[in-house]
């Protein structure tokens, strides 16, 4: 745990769980499709395989298999959850909203219960309002989830886009803590730049790859730094940075700039691709799996995406 100055109370996660789809869909399955190779795809993006959902597979089903993982690692029961929130931006219907639905397959009886949708962002976004939430008073345990279906969204003939990205859910559980583990969330946008990820069409993913690249690459270490600031973390106490899991050169340029070379950068896209909000909870609970981040490591958490939306916090590892 860190300390926080301005947090009157402690909120901090209690347990992490993910879902990622069966299928692989690797750079040689890709030449297949579209004029494309392992080479180029490697080099700009870092990518060697995704996973891809099939159709039994949808936004509430996929963050239903993480947040049951989530809740049933955290030794909660249902009844204890009382907010539901699911970062997403690939819902198949605005209507009715994720989060009841996933609330009500995982037995949760009447909690509160919303989407968000702040893109690539989203599940920095639903974590800072989750620990907000429970710091006020407004829940005692949160379960939060990012879940995304990209690949409904992804035109199959457009190299540029197409080998990018990939379906999965991760979640976490946020409860009260006498500590604080989650820090305060630096958040922001830049709309006048909106226009360079958007549907194309109003049915297809594009980006202005380049346009996008030097934003993240030159604006978003500030913020992460603002971040571990208002945590009182020094970059020298880090653990780990975990990034959106945008692009590898994006994701390894960023942690350049953070003057923590001793910290583990996440390098989840090589083979998960790039899941949206569902990222970087995704990221946290592998590696975690894989023991690389033992309780009590201090993590700099950084999402990013379509708006231009941008968060930041630190947390700390159950």
């Amino acid at each position: 745990m860190f300390s926080s100055p301005s947090a009157p109370g402690g909120a901090a996660i209690v347990a992490f769980g993910e879902y990622q789809p069966s299928k692989v869909l690797t750079n040689a399955d890709l030449e297949a499709r579209v004029e494309t190779n392992d080479e180029w795809i490697q080099s700009r993006v870092g990518i060697k395989e995704r996973r891809i959902a099939g159709p039994e597979d949808t936004v509430a089903s996929m963050a239903v298999a993480a947040g049951g993982k989530a809740l049933a690692a955290s030794g909660l029961s249902a009844e204890d959850v009382d907010l539901v929130i699911v970062a997403t931006c690939t819902v198949e219907d605005q209507i009715p909203n994720t989060a009841a639905t996933v609330a009500a397959q995982l037995g949760i009886a009447a909690p509160g219960a919303f989407d968000l949708n702040a893109a690539c962002a989203g599940f920095c976004y639903a974590l800072g309002v989750a620990s907000d939430m429970v710091r006020g008073g407004s829940a005692r345990n949160v379960l939060v989830i990012g879940s995304e279906k990209l690949s409904d969204w992804v035109d199959w003939e457009d190299r540029g886009t197409c080998v990018i990205f990939a379906d999965g859910a991760g979640a976490a559980i946020v409860s009260a803590s006498e500590e604080q583990g989650v820090g305060p969330v630096v958040w922001g946008s830049s709309g006048e730049r909106a226009d360079t990820i958007y549907l194309r069409d109003h049915r297809y993913l594009y980006q202005e790859g380049q346009a996008v690249f030097r934003w993240t690459t030159t604006e978003l270490y500030k913020v992460a730094l603002e971040a571990l600031e208002r945590a009182g973390v020094e970059p020298s106490e880090l653990t780990a940075f975990v990034p959106h899991q945008a692009n590898l050169r994006i994701v390894e340029s960023i942690a350049k700039k953070l003057g923590a070379p001793q910290a583990l950068v996440a390098r989840d896209i090589v083979t998960a691709g790039n899941t949206s909000s569902a990222s970087i909870p995704l990221a946290l609970s592998r590696m975690i799996g894989r023991g690389e981040l033992p309780s009590g490591s201090t993590v700099l958490t950084l999402g990013f995406g379509a708006g231009l939306v941008y968060a930041a916090q630190v947390i700390s590892i159950p």
